[in-house]
């Protein structure tokens, strides 16, 4: 295991949790209609989430010997909750790939391997869940007057 890898690639992942906090934040502020309570709450859980894998992420870090990125990605912006469901599920998958590769950089430290296969399956089960509900985009279209896109 290369230490610096490990380092590099976990900055990777915490620079996602980081998106993740203002990207679900600001979903769960602007998301309305009928389900907006529903969403709204949805989307402040995985803003938390996503601060509870940056925190641990980033203590993970300093225990390496490493600095912990303060920086993030663009997030993605929108009002309408189709698109707001996309982009929570093209984060989700994201962060998979991001801890696959962690993990792969992290191998021969089983105790490190653990800690990422715990995140790995929140973002997992996050993919998952997402995936249910966008099942049917035309049924959460219409229960929030959205207009689907073809496609």
């Amino acid at each position: 295991m290369d230490k610096n890898q490990v380092i590099d690639k976990l900055n990777d992942c915490l620079r996602h949790e980081w998106t993740g906090v203002a990207q679900y934040a600001q979903a769960g502020f602007v998301v309305s209609g009928l389900w907006r309570d529903v969403y709204s709450e949805m989307f402040y859980d995985s803003a938390k989430e996503s601060f509870g894998h940056a925190k641990k992420v980033g203590e993970k870090i300093v225990a390496l010997g490493g600095v912990p990125t303060v920086e993030r990605n663009n997030i993605k912006q929108s009002d309408d909750l189709l698109e707001l469901l996309n982009a929570a599920l093209e984060f989700e998958s994201k962060a998979v790939k991001c801890y696959l590769e962690a993990l792969a950089a992290a191998e021969g430290d089983r105790a490190l391997v653990i800690f990422l296969e715990d995140i790995l399956k929140d973002e997992q089960d996050g993919v998952d869940e997402l995936t249910r509900i966008l099942r049917n985009p035309s049924a959460v279209a219409a229960s929030t007057g959205s207009k689907t896109k073809a496609g």
